[in-house]
């Protein structure tokens, strides 16, 4: 907005709030001026359309899909026609000419919902509303009876773009790729609602933002089906990752070095001190849990191994399942100490997902089920893609980690990939 355009608006918002007693008089007054600005929109347009005006600053393609005019059309009076908008229902005063060729561009035929009309109801939908929550609160903001149809119609727009986004080419390279799988539940074909996994990949690229790289829906979690995912990212051009940070499911390190034999494996030391403490005693679990920490904090290699050594000597007997867990999973716990605490923060523990599972999970606590795969898929990456725009800054301490990226990978990391 120029500052000449901005000076009016100034002194419109001065003249409407000298007249506005209450909010009510307020968005009766907004509501008048959103429909004269509109008419008088429109029928500029159709001036245009006729031949009778022409607007500089309209671009070419623009000026071109309102006509050519034809000699001898005029115009033809008016139609009303209701949109909805922020302000509520409104009912314009549409121009229409003799020969029926204008095609508005502003309010084009058969649009009934003005532009960001349909972004507040994705977004209320994102938060995990239910199609009544929806209902209600568009009616309270706007006066707006927004029907179960109009929803669905909203929503079905986005299957072209989950689809596409799905399909995307991605970043040859990813340092640090977490993956895990959260329960959801669905309907099915035969009417039966049951658990299926939603297996989710959240990337951190090249910058040290974090990315959500896909979403996929399987009836079980397994580590068959996780190598399908991964094949699937590697079909659509992620080439190689660094770190891949995964919890404790048998097979699943193994899947992922058959896709990415060069990806250092980092089981989430989170997952691995819950699973331990689920076999000990309220009465020992801090001492245990204190021990274990020795293991994960300590400094290099052969400290763990010593710190491991010495929780088999205290509590072996007592808990030998934890010992044989942690030794038969040692090789995909001590990646961590091959780098130092900036990396070692961000990869010990798969918290960075959990986020993303958390508004999953709140999404889910609103919805309880939903109707079918295609409809679970299009409504978690629509609660995701809401989350996300709050990613907008790099991972603590990432300039310290690429930089050891850039040495202990330096074959592998793209050109300029340190700058």
């Amino acid at each position: 907005m120029d500052a000449t355009l901005q000076l009016k608006a100034e002194q419109l918002a001065g003249e409407i709030a000298s007249q506005a007693k209450t909010v009510d008089d307020l968005n009766g007054l907004l509501r008048t001026l959103m429909k004269s600005a509109l008419e008088r929109m429109l029928d500029t347009e159709m001036d245009v359309h006729l031949g009778r005006k022409v607007i500089a600053a309209l671009p070419t393609d623009a000026a071109e899909s309102l006509g050519p005019p034809a000699p001898k059309n005029r115009r033809n009076g008016h139609s009303p026609k209701t949109v909805h908008g922020e302000l509520g229902e409104l009912t314009l005063d549409t121009p229409r000419d003799r020969d029926g060729t204008f095609e508005p561009q502003l309010i084009a035929k058969h649009q009934r919902r003005l532009a960001g009309f349909d972004e507040k109801i994705l977004t209320l939908y994102a938060k995990g509303m239910t199609t009544r929550d929806i209902q209600d609160v568009v009616k309270d903001l706007y006066g707006v009876e927004v029907s179960p149809t109009l929803v669905s119609e909203i929503t079905a727009d986005l299957d072209a773009e989950v689809t596409a986004w799905r399909q995307r080419r991605l970043d040859a390279v990813w340092p640090i790729v977490y993956l895990d799988g959260i329960v959801v539940h669905v309907r099915g074909e035969n009417g039966r609602v049951s658990q299926h996994t939603m297996y989710v990949a959240l990337g951190v690229n090249l910058l040290g933002k974090k990315e959500l790289l896909g979403l996929w829906l399987s009836a079980t979690e397994g580590a068959k089906f996780w190598l399908s995912c991964l094949t699937d990212l590697k079909n659509r051009g992620l080439n190689d990752i660094f770190i891949a940070c995964v919890d404790g499911l048998t097979g699943f390190p193994e899947a992922i070095r058959t896709a990415y034999p060069q990806t250092k494996v980092q089981l989430c030391i989170v997952h691995l001190v819950r699973a331990a403490l689920k076999y000990v005693t309220d009465k020992d679990s801090r001492a245990v849990a204190a021990d274990l920490k020795k293991i994960y904090q300590s400094a290099t290699v052969q400290e763990a191994e010593q710190e491991l050594e010495k929780f088999a000597e205290v509590w072996g007997k007592k808990y030998p399942t934890i010992v044989k867990q942690w030794r038969l999973k040692w090789i995909d716990i001590i990646g961590l100490f091959e780098f130092p605490p900036p990396i070692r923060k961000a990869i010990y523990t798969t918290n960075a997902i959990e986020s993303v599972n958390s508004v999953i999970r709140k999404f889910t606590r609103n919805r309880k089920q939903y109707p079918n795969a295609e409809s679970a898929l299009k409504l978690v990456y629509l609660a995701i893609h809401e989350a996300s725009k709050r990613w907008t800054m790099p991972i603590v301490g990432w300039k310290a980690a690429l930089n050891h990226f850039a040495i202990m990978f330096e074959d592998r990391l793209p050109p300029n990939g340190n700058d």
